[in-house]
C-alpha cells in the first residue's frame, strides 16, 4: 500500500514530527525516528541494537544531526528539539517522506538531497544512504554528526562518559561501535553533549529529556553541478557491509514479506509485511518468539498466542510458529505456560491464566493450516496436563468448579489480559470466572476431543466435559434482558460482572462456541452499538461511570484508563470474525467486514507507519497511544483480511448451541 507525506504534513515542527518509521533486524533490535528524523522518544534511536536477542537492547546511535552548507550558509536537514540549544529546523526543507523506503527528500537552494536508511536482518547494523544533486552552481558539503549514547534501553547518559573516536570506530564503555564512511570522510573532534527534548514521552509522565555526545562527525562535498552519493554504516562488527547491499536485502525481504500472505488486498499486503517485525530470534532458547510491542515491550506468553495466527500461520511462516509452540511447551509448568521468560538464568513467570488455553487453540489453527500430525503427537502430552491441571487446580487461583465452569484469580493476581495493578488497588479485579477465559475453556475441550484420534487418544470425554461447560456457560453468563453476557461470573456479586466488557465477544469467535446463533447475536450486536470504533473496541462501554475516555498522564492515571474504556484494537479481531461466522461466510458478510476493514487503513499512516499501535483513546479515538506497533493489533487484523478471502483459515468447526 503505497502512502506518502508531503508538504503538506510538514506545515509545522509539531505536525512534522507526529509520526515515525520502524525498521527491525529480526533480533529484537531496531531503528525509528519520527517523519522528520527526530528522535521525540528517549526509546527512539537509529541504531537500538540487541545484543542478546531479543531483550538486551543497547541505544548506540540516538540520532544524526545533518548540515549541508551551500556557498557558505549552513541549513539543518535534521529536525530535534533541543534544551540547551536551539531547535534543528530542518523540517522547513523536507518535501516527501515515503516510508516505504524509508525514504527523504530535501531541497535548500538548488540542492537536492534524498536520505535512505536501512537496517540488515539478522545483523545490528544500519545504513544511511544520501544522493545530493547540486544544482545550486556553488559548492555545497553535508556534515553529518553521530549522536551517541551508548546505554541500555531507556538508561540515561551522564556527563561522566567519555568516547573514543578513532579510525573506523568509537569506544565507551566497555562497547565499540564501528562504522565505515563511502564518499567522504571522518573526521575526530572534541567532545561535547546536547540534551534532547522527547516532545512524545513527556505528555505521558516520561523522562522528558535525553542526554547525547557527539565525538566525530563525517563531511561530504559535491561540486556545482554534481550528482554526488554518500552512506555511513554503523554496525557491532569490523566487517561491516556495503550500504547499497543493506538497502538491497531490506527492499527484498520487505517485498517478500508484503507477498508472503498470498492475500490480494493493499491492507492485506501492509499488514504481512509489518507481522515481520514482531517475529524474532529468542538466544536464551534457541528458537523463535514474538516481540509484543515496540518500542517498549519484549515478548510474552498471552500477546504471543493472541499474534501467532496472524502474523505466522496467516503470513505461512509455519516453521517459526511451530518453533514458538515447541519452545512454550517445554516450558509448560502445572498446565501453565509462560508469560514472560527472563534473562540471567531467572525462571519464566506464569502469572496468565489465558496463555495456556491459547497454546492449545495455536495448537489446533497450526495443525489445520500445516498438517502437522508428527508435531502435533510430540505436544499431546502437554496438551492433556493443560486440561488436567486447569480442571483439578493450578496456580494463581485456577480451576474448575463443581458445575464445569473456571476461576482464576486471587488476592492481587491479575491474570486475564486486563490485568492491570497499582500497588494494592486492582482497577480490574475479575477474579471468578471471567467469560473470556471460559470460552477458552470450552473451546479448548472441544479441540482436544477433534485433536485426540490424531494422537492416538480418546476424544470422548473432553467432548461430554466440553458438553458440561458449555450449558453451563450459557445458564451462568447469559443475560437475557440484555441480550449479551456478563463479564464475570463472581463469587460474591458486584456491578463489575456485569459491565458491558469486548471481553465477551471471544465466546462467538473462537473456533468452538458455546453460545447458540441467537445468544452470540446479541453479543455481536451489543459490541457494536457500545464498544466498536473503527480503530479497535472500547474495553469499557460509555455510560459506565467508571469509563476513563482519555489515556495519558503519569503512569498511575494511565493505568487507571488502561482498560477502563481504553481503544484497544486487537479485539477487532474477535469481533470481525464474529460477524463472519453469524454471516455464513456470505458474499454480503464479508463485503461488510471489508468495508469495516477499509475504515482501519488511516491507521496505518497514523503514528507508526504501516504498523498498527497498541490502543487510543476511548472517548474519542485520534491519535495512537502505547506502544506505536503491536504484535496483536496487526496479527489480528491480518488473521481477519486472511478470513474474508479464505474462509476455512478462520478455524471455524461444531455448530451452535442449541438451546
Amino acid at each position: 500500500m503505497q502512502y506518502q507525506y508531503g508538504r503538506p504534513d510538514f506545515a509545522d515542527a509539531a505536525r512534522a514530527q507526529q509520526n515515525c518509521f520502524l525498521l527491525t533486524n529480526g533480533l529484537g533490535g531496531y531503528c525509528s525516528l519520527s517523519a522528520a528524523f527526530s528522535a521525540t522518544r528517549g526509546d527512539h534511536a537509529l541504531l537500538m541494537a540487541c545484543t542478546h536477542a531479543p531483550t538486551e537492547r543497547m541505544d548506540l546511535v540516538h540520532r544524526l544531526s545533518e548540515t549541508v552548507t551551500v556557498g557558505g550558509s549552513p541549513f539543518a536537514l535534521s529536525t530535534q528539539d533541543l534544551a540547551d540549544a536551539p531547535d534543528e529546523d530542518g523540517w522547513r526543507h523536507l518535501n516527501l517522506f515515503d516510508p516505504a523506503g524509508p525514504r527523504w527528500v530535501y531541497e535548500v537552494r538548488g540542492v537536492r538531497v534524498t536520505r535512505r536508511v536501512a537496517m540488515a536482518y539478522g545483523q545490528n547494523t544500519v545504513a544511511v544512504l544520501y544522493t545530493v544533486e547540486n544544482r545550486a552552481g556553488l559548492p555545497c558539503t553535508l556534515t553529518v554528526t553521530p549522536w551517541l549514547r551508548f546505554v541500555p534501553k531507556g538508561g540515561r547518559l551522564t556527563r561522566r562518559r567519555s568516547f573514543c573516536w578513532e579510525p573506523g570506530r568509537v569506544r565507551s564503555g566497555g562497547r565499540t561501535l564501528y562504522f565505515s564512511a563511502e564518499g567522504g570522510a571522518a573526521e575526530a573532534m572534541p567532545q561535547r553533549f546536547e540534551t534532547l527534548r522527547f516532545c512524545h514521552d513527556a505528555p505521558d509522565g516520561r523522562t522528558p529529556t535525553g542526554l547525547c555526545a557527539a565525538a566525530g562527525r563525517f563531511v561530504f562535498a559535491a561540486a556545482p553541478g554534481e550528482n554526488r552519493t554518500f552512506a555511513l554504516v554503523f554496525g557491532l562488527t569490523p566487517r561491516l557491509p556495503r550500504a547499497q547491499a543493506v538497502l538491497a536485502g531490506q527492499t527484498r525481504r520487505r517485498r517478500a514479506q508484503a507477498a508472503a500472505s498470498g492475500l490480494r488486498t493493499p491492507l492485506a499486503r501492509t499488514l504481512s509485511a509489518a507481522a515481520d517485525a514482531f517475529l524474532v530470534r529468542r538466544e536464551s532458547t534457541g528458537g523463535m518468539t514474538i516481540v509484543a510491542g515496540y518500542p517498549f515491550f519484549a515478548d510474552w506468553g498471552r500477546d504471543t498466542m493472541i499474534a501467532l495466527p496472524g502474523c505466522a500461520l496467516t503470513t505461512g511462516r509455519y516453521a517459526d510458529a511451530k518453533s514458538i509452540l515447541r519452545t512454550f511447551a517445554a516450558h509448560e509448568k502445572d498446565g501453565l505456560m509462560p508469560n514472560l521468560f527472563p534473562e540471567n538464568g531467572a525462571p519464566p513467570r506464569y502469572n496468565t491464566a489465558d496463555a495456556a488455553l491459547l497454546f492449545l487453540n495455536c495448537l489446533w489453527l497450526y495443525r489445520r493450516a500445516a498438517g502437522d500430525d508428527d508435531f502435533l503427537r510430540e505436544v499431546w502430552p502437554v496438551a492433556q496436563r493443560i486440561v488436567e491441571k486447569y480442571r483439578t487446580g493450578t496456580r494463581h487461583g485456577i480451576f474448575m468448579d463443581d458445575t464445569g465452569l473456571l476461576h482464576a484469580g486471587a488476592g492481587l493476581d491479575q491474570v486475564t489480559w486486563m490485568d492491570v495493578r497499582i500497588g494494592d488497588h486492582l482497577p480490574t479485579p475479575r477474579h471468578g470466572c471471567p467469560v473470556e477465559l471460559n470460552a477458552y475453556w470450552y473451546n479448548a475441550l472441544r479441540i482436544l476431543a477433534r485433536l485426540a484420534p490424531a494422537a492416538g487418544a480418546d476424544g470422548a470425554p473432553y467432548d461430554a466435559l466440553a458438553d458440561r461447560v458449555g450449558r453451563r456457560f450459557r445458564q451462568a453468563f447469559w443475560m437475557p434482558e440484555e441480550r449479551r453476557l456478563r463479564d464475570v461470573v463472581e463469587d460474591v456479586p458486584s456491578p463489575a460482572g456485569t459491565q458491558l466488557r469486548p471481553n465477551q465477544i471471544w465466546a462467538v469467535s473462537m473456533p468452538f462456541t458455546p453460545l447458540t446463533r441467537a445468544m452470540a447475536s446479541g453479543v455481536a450486536d451489543s459490541v457494536r452499538r457500545a464498544l466498536w470504533t473503527p480503530c479497535g473496541l472500547r474495553t469499557l462501554a460509555p455510560d459506565d461511570p467508571e469509563f476513563h475516555p482519555v489515556y495519558g498522564g503519569p503512569q498511575r492515571v494511565r493505568d487507571l484508563a488502561y482498560h477502563q474504556g481504553t481503544v484497544w484494537p486487537f479485539p477487532l479481531g474477535g469481533y470481525y470474525l464474529a460477524e463472519l461466522r453469524l454471516g455464513n461466510f456470505s458474499a454480503e458478510a464479508r463485503a461488510a467486514v471489508q468495508a469495516d476493514l477499509d475504515l482501519l487503513v488511516p491507521a496505518l499512516w497514523e503514528g507508526c507507519a504501516g504498523q498498527l499501535p497498541e490502543i487510543y483513546d476511548g472517548g474519542a479515538p485520534g491519535a495512537s497511544r502505547g506502544c506505536f506497533a503491536q504484535a496483536w493489533s496487526v496479527g489480528e487484523a491480518l488473521r481477519v483480511c486472511e478470513a474474508v478471502e479464505r474462509p476455512e483459515a478462520a478455524g471455524f468447526a461444531g455448530s451452535w448451541a442449541k438451546d
